[in-house]
């Protein structure tokens, strides 16, 4: 993977390249605003440079579209009384000094017990650990159940993968190992399963092409909102 950028008028498009053993160019805007460019091994810099000139305006457009979803909330200060989401509800941090370190939710709130209550810096990272337990658990648990459904398509992914990720929901390798993005803890279920939907019709169609939507949508007709409403639920 390598950075590069072109000028388009008095802009500048940043994308990171890969090269992959594939026919022709296929250019990304992730929900990040990020572009990703997926090359030909032997591609030539300057040609791919100029495809993605030819392609600005719809790049542009692309982040543009991106860019109303972002949230409007500042990062998290993991102090007492600001919002953390979790499952697509809001829930408000309560810090309680107690001997024991443990972090559960109780009513609308997202309860912190700790001896270090006053250090921010210990209570991000109790809520963060707590956060990602929860993600194992619950994403593992809605993956178990597609996989079943799955079973009559003679498909089974290799291995199910959660961690945190910077650029993307999840991915599908030419191997079936799926990787899903420990933060859509923090979206409502539909958007969690259409990630999973979404990859395991990977595992039959690798590409996005005609028969992977009619599959897509077979099995989750509402896909669109569940998409739609993902993109409003960026970290």
């Amino acid at each position: 993977m390598q950075k590069e950028k072109v000028e388009f008028g008095n802009q500048v498009i940043e994308f990171d390249l890969e090269y992959r053993s594939r026919k022709t160019l296929g250019i990304i805007v992730l929900p990040d605003q990020n572009v990703l460019v997926k090359a030909p091994l032997q591609a030539n810099l300057e040609k791919i440079k100029t495809r993605i000139k030819q392609r600005a305006p719809w790049i542009l457009k692309q982040q543009r579209f991106f860019l109303r979803y972002h949230p409007l909330t500042p990062p998290r200060q993991f102090i007492n009384g600001e919002t953390h989401l979790y499952l697509g509800r809001q829930y408000r941090l309560k810090i309680i000094s107690a001997e024991q370190n443990s972090v559960k939710l109780k009513g609308g709130f997202l309860e912190v017990y700790s001896a270090y209550h006053l250090e921010t810096a210990f209570i991000k990272k109790l809520v963060l650990k707590w956060y990602f337990i929860r993600a194992k658990a619950k994403i593992e648990e809605y993956v178990a159940y597609w996989i079943e459904k799955f079973e009559k398509y003679q498909v089974k992914p290799s291995a199910i993968i959660i961690r945190p990720l910077t650029k993307r929901w999840g991915s599908c390798s030419p191997k079936g190992r799926i990787l899903l993005n420990s933060e859509l803890i923090k979206a409502p279920k539909g958007c969690i399963e259409y990630v999973i939907i979404h990859e395991l019709c990977h595992l039959i169609y690798p590409n996005h092409t005609q028969k992977f939507f009619e599959l897509l949508i077979k099995e989750m007709p509402d896909w669109e909102r569940w998409k739609h409403r993902l993109e409003q639920w960026i970290a």
